[in-house]
């Protein structure tokens, strides 16, 4: 792969690199890591895509502590060091669920000429990250209706805000993957980690150009979701209009209730810029 070759076209020689597979860079959200994206990994590498999973700061197998996370910059700095990896030839097409969706848009403000697509899966989709009331009330989950769901951590001190979270154990299956395979909610349950909420609540992007809007945007809604709810999903598209709007009947986490009617929307955001 990636040899030199010529071929014929119509109006005479062409000179191009062997056709590269597809590249998919998976972004997981708050208290998840690589791990999440296991039944996607699986479909789209069988099907001959290219497939980089990332763990952000203190997330997956990364080793640090959630709560020594302060700032967005640091918690992204996995995703970031990767884009910045890249070749500079090379496009790939982000996926961000959750608060993910942050780390995919910090990423565009910055690489936008390596990224063929971003979509966004159930995600957080702001332009600039969390700025206004607004931004918090579209954008962050409010799970108050739930009751006492949170387990926080105080990284800086008891009088100071906290500096991480997770959902407890015994609400993840209500809140987050109600619709989900119960295996799939017990690996989930063995595998979160605190997520550095106080990093995310740090997530503001300035737009130094306008680079973010030659980005082709997709969003997939998910219909019955708890977390990011509909009402929060329909306010960011409007605030932001992507490019195409696709919706799955799942829970939060349709990478574990709906995988394959997942994939098939990511092969179709592909296929509309081209990619195969």
């Amino acid at each position: 792969m990636g040899e030199e070759v010529t071929k014929m076209g119509e109006n005479g020689p062409l000179s191009a690199k062997l056709q590269q597979p597809t590249h998919f860079v998976l972004v997981h959200g708050i208290s998840g890591g690589s791990w999440c994206w296991y039944k996607i990994r699986c479909l789209m590498e069988n099907s001959g895509y290219r497939v980089s999973c990332i763990d952000l700061k203190g997330a997956g197998i990364d080793p640090a502590d959630a709560d020594s996370v302060h700032s967005f910059d640091d918690y992204n700095k996995p995703l970031m060091d990767f884009m910045s990896s890249l070749p500079d030839n090379e496009k790939v097409i982000l996926v961000g669920h959750s608060a993910g969706g942050l780390s995919v848009t910090q990423a565009t403000h910055k690489f936008a000429k390596k990224i063929r697509l971003a979509v966004y899966l159930a995600a957080t989709m702001l332009k600039l990250g969390l700025w206004t009331d607004e931004d918090i009330q579209d954008g962050v989950p409010d799970l108050s209706s739930f009751g006492d769901v949170y387990e926080l951590g105080f990284g800086l001190g008891p009088d100071q805000p906290p500096t991480s979270a997770i959902v407890k154990k015994e609400f993840q299956r209500k809140i987050i993957y109600q619709l989900s395979p119960q295996e799939d909610s017990t690996l989930a349950a063995m595998l979160s980690r605190p997520g550095p909420i106080l990093a995310l609540r740090s997530a503001r992007f300035k737009e130094e150009n306008d680079d973010i809007d030659k980005v082709m945007r997709v969003y997939i809604k998910t219909t019955h979701d708890h977390v990011v709810k509909p009402h929060q999903q329909e306010a960011m598209i409007k605030r932001w209009p992507p490019s195409e709007v696709y919706a799955l009947d799942s829970d939060h986490s349709p990478l574990f209730s709906t995988p394959f009617l997942l994939f098939g929307l990511l092969i179709k955001a592909a296929a509309s810029v081209g990619c195969h």
